[in-house]
């Protein structure tokens, strides 16, 4: 996991959604609806801080012991260390009987932010042992961002972002914005509130700004409201795709009136007449039930 001391060198944006949005349904996918719903509590940052008078490593072993109850990772002893090495962190998710993660050197006197580089390899972890991956490095570092926060523990790598005007740190690979983005879509299944507990305030910004966009998501799906421009624009076009506001499958709203395909599951038409008429679409993945007007 990178990190970045120029300012510059921060990217902003959503440059990664798509790949985003991919990685929140191929984890619905796996673990299921219920599965996810397993992380209804976010790791709150008292198990994972470690204090300044603490020995950092036993501070980071405990905080390392802290998430893997929190990913519901089978129990094993966690053996943390210090060395002088590119990145943030590092673990061998294969290894069998020890979590061994390597952090860098720094985090031994910055320790503000060891539970956040912590909570992104012992995830690598969890894909490892789910099976879950993609085809590319790239891809699947963003599928690890997104799966640390969706299921509650990424919040702090978010928070773990800080700039002036003189320097910044970002832990991670999603963007600021991205973090919030996976962050609002988490927030919005379980009805958390996570502003309270950021301590960045570019990291709030940035939370502000994921979450307006994941309210687009919202706004994208349903038709509701929809006028009649809109309407005729609908049936023009056919089949109506749009992402489900919850897990970002695909769903597929056909002119005919019934789901089909992509993942969706079953839907029906009513109202009726030239006028315009809402369909039902059940997103097959995460089960959301919308109405779409068209």
């Amino acid at each position: 996991m990178p990190h970045s001391e120029a300012v510059s060198r921060v990217e902003h944006g959503f440059p990664h959604l798509d790949t985003v949005r991919s990685s929140i349904t191929a984890l619905y996918r796996r673990l299921s609806p219920d599965g996810v719903r397993r992380y209804e509590s976010s790791v709150p940052a008292s198990e994972v801080a470690v204090g300044t008078a603490e020995d950092p490593h036993t501070g980071a072993a405990r905080a390392a012991r802290a998430l893997v109850q929190h990913l519901r990772l089978p129990d094993a002893p966690t053996l943390v260390t210090f060395h002088s090495m590119e990145h943030a962190a590092s673990v061998d998710p294969a290894a069998g009987t020890v979590y061994a993660v390597e952090l860098n050197e720094r985090f031994r006197t910055h320790r503000t932010d060891i539970g956040a580089a912590l909570a992104h390899e012992m995830t690598h972890v969890l894909l490892h042992r789910l099976g879950l991956s993609f085809p590319t490095t790239a891809e699947n570092e963003i599928l690890t961002d997104v799966v640390t926060t969706y299921l509650g523990a990424g919040w702090l790598l978010l928070d773990a972002f800080r700039q002036d005007g003189m320097s910044s740190q970002k832990l991670g690979y999603l963007t600021p914005e991205e973090f919030g983005y996976v962050l609002a879509k988490r927030a919005g299944v379980f009805g958390e509130d996570p502003s309270p507990w950021f301590t960045s305030a570019v990291a709030y910004d940035a939370w502000v700004r994921g979450r307006a966009e994941a309210a687009r998501d919202w706004r994208r799906a349903p038709l509701a409201g929809a006028g009649w421009a809109a309407r005729r624009r609908a049936r023009a076009a056919g089949d109506r795709v749009f992402p489900c506001p919850v897990c970002a499958q695909r769903l597929r709203v056909p002119d005919g009136g019934a789901d089909a395909g992509h993942g969706t599951g079953h839907g029906s038409g009513h109202g009726g007449g030239h006028g315009g008429r809402d369909v039902r679409a059940r997103c097959g993945v995460c089960r959301t039930v919308l109405e779409c007007a068209l």
